[in-house]
């Protein structure tokens, strides 16, 4: 049951393993083409192999320094994009409900829309009034009032932190609540 669910709350590592495997067997293959048609005796497609070992060694003499620069860009660019693949945690926007039987994962816009329902019933305004974002450690509550009509933070924080408990997620998020200073004209 643990391996599932956390198979369905990570993200795949594939897209980032495939881009690289891609690029790795066209380097190969090219540098395999190349040395095969030197091998052969015939005239190089695009650079001889010995020719461009000779030229990366040579560096940075007789290369333009903004080329030289764009490269070394690109390239640092497509290595931090592979590192931190490999290092960060990849996670979905999901969150686990505890249950005994049944391995339950439920989409954080899933439970962005119920919390956005209780606390619009706690603040007595309408849908286009309230806007919830659930993170993994943190949902966020925003509320724009309705003119002249009082509403108190902490009945919104308590019915929204109730329904969170009725939930049983897993990671349980902090709840927030922002109040709107100005307020939207009652219908």
């Amino acid at each position: 049951m643990e391996r599932v669910l956390a198979r369905e709350t990570s993200s795949s590592r594939a897209f980032a393993a495939a881009i690289a495997a891609i690029l790795v067997i066209g380097l190969c293959g090219y540098a395999l083409l190349e040395t095969a048609v030197r091998a052969v005796g015939q005239p190089p497609w695009l650079i001889d192999p010995q020719t461009a070992a000779d030229r990366i060694t040579a560096l940075p003499a007789g290369v333009d320094p903004l080329l030289l620069g764009v490269t070394g860009a690109v390239v640092f660019a497509a290595g931090l994009f592979f590192f931190l693949n490999a290092v960060l945690p990849g996670r979905r926007a999901r969150h686990i409900l505890a249950d005994p039987r049944a391995a339950v994962v439920v989409d954080d816009e899933v439970i962005a829309s119920a919390l956005a329902r209780r606390a619009r019933l706690a603040a007595n305004v309408t849908q286009e009034q309230v806007m919830v974002v659930v993170s993994r450690r943190q949902v966020l509550v925003n509320i724009r009032p309705t003119s002249g009509v009082p509403l108190r933070e902490t009945d919104v924080l308590d019915a929204v932190t109730e329904e969170l408990r009725d939930m049983a997620l897993s990671p349980m998020p902090e709840v927030r609540v922002n109040l709107a200073s100005s307020g939207v004209i009652g219908a």
